[in-house]
């Protein structure tokens, strides 16, 4: 949960000695405190270093700048890649959606009794269908609609740049059945992070768990990522399964599945807003 005066350091260099010490050496020279620190190393020899960790230091909005130069020379001296984050500062986010509302509701529901520290400042979708649903919870619908040509895809997409820039830290596709293009991850510039029944790609396209049901599938489950090019191939923050038999239909595993996909995705938007998750290369580690 947000709370004033802490932040949140990340951390990514190649492992060698006196990170530490040299971390816990700058944040006692400006007074800092240390609530929390996890840390990971790919090998002890040759591997990569990670850290993040949650600091409290009093009047940190009017210190930050001064911070961060420290914060900027250690990373020089080390070859760091490290980003900051004010703790008392929730993460705007926008959600996308299709037809299939099971997500979204989650994360609005969530949101709403303090689960999920952000603020949603819209809904977006390429269909009408749930805007009262999402009215109900105080946040706005956008309804943008998408043509059947390129250009109405361009355009659609062309809205919700102008809509999102500038507004949002993130975005979540919450069964967005819309596949991005390349030139709008690029422009919209924050990470997205998606959900998917992990049947991709082994069963593809349309009515994946009556496919499933016909292989006689025994696990079922999701998998929450980053968005990259390659829509579903980015990297994997979370994932989930669950055990299924014979007996059940079609719209059973659907219904299961579903229960995966919305614990999946929570749990990737808690660990992004709580800036848990570090990116190593098609990778997450997770602290």
């Amino acid at each position: 949960m947000t709370q004033q005066d802490t932040a949140r350091l990340l951390i990514t260099c190649d492992d060698q000695p006196g990170i530490v010490a040299a971390v816990a050496a700058l944040l006692a020279e400006h007074g800092a405190n240390i609530i929390s620190l996890d840390q990971h190393s790919t090998d002890s020899e040759g591997g990569l270093f990670f850290q993040r960790l949650v600091l409290h230091l009093d009047d940190f909005t009017e210190r930050r700048e001064t911070f961060e130069a420290g914060v900027r020379e250690l990373a020089e001296r080390f070859g760091m890649t490290w980003s900051l984050h004010d703790g008392a500062v929730r993460k705007r986010v926008a959600i996308f959606v299709s037809k299939y509302d099971h997500c979204m509701l989650d994360l609005l529901w969530r949101q709403q009794r303090g689960d999920l520290d952000m603020e949603i400042t819209c809904v977006v979708s390429n269909h009408p269908d749930l805007e009262a649903a999402v009215r109900g919870f105080g946040v706005p619908f956008v309804y943008i609609p998408r043509g059947d040509t390129p250009e109405s895809k361009a355009e659609m997409e062309d809205k919700q740049i102008e809509l999102l820039a500038g507004e949002v830290d993130f975005v979540v596709l919450a069964r967005y059945m819309q596949i991005l293009t390349d030139g709008f991850l690029a422009r919209l510039g924050v990470p997205v992070i998606n959900i998917h029944h992990s049947f991709l790609p082994a069963f593809i396209g349309a009515n994946p768990y009556a496919k499933a049901k016909a292989r006689g599938v025994k696990l079922i489950g999701a998998t929450a990522h980053y968005a990259t090019a390659d829509l579903d191939e980015g990297p994997i923050i979370e994932q989930d399964v669950t055990r299924v038999t014979h007996a059940e239909s079609a719209a059973e595993l659907q219904r299961r599945g579903q229960d995966v996909e919305r614990l999946v995705l929570a749990r990737a938007v808690r660990w992004h807003t709580e800036d848990r998750v570090i990116v190593d290369g098609r990778s997450t580690v997770i602290l």
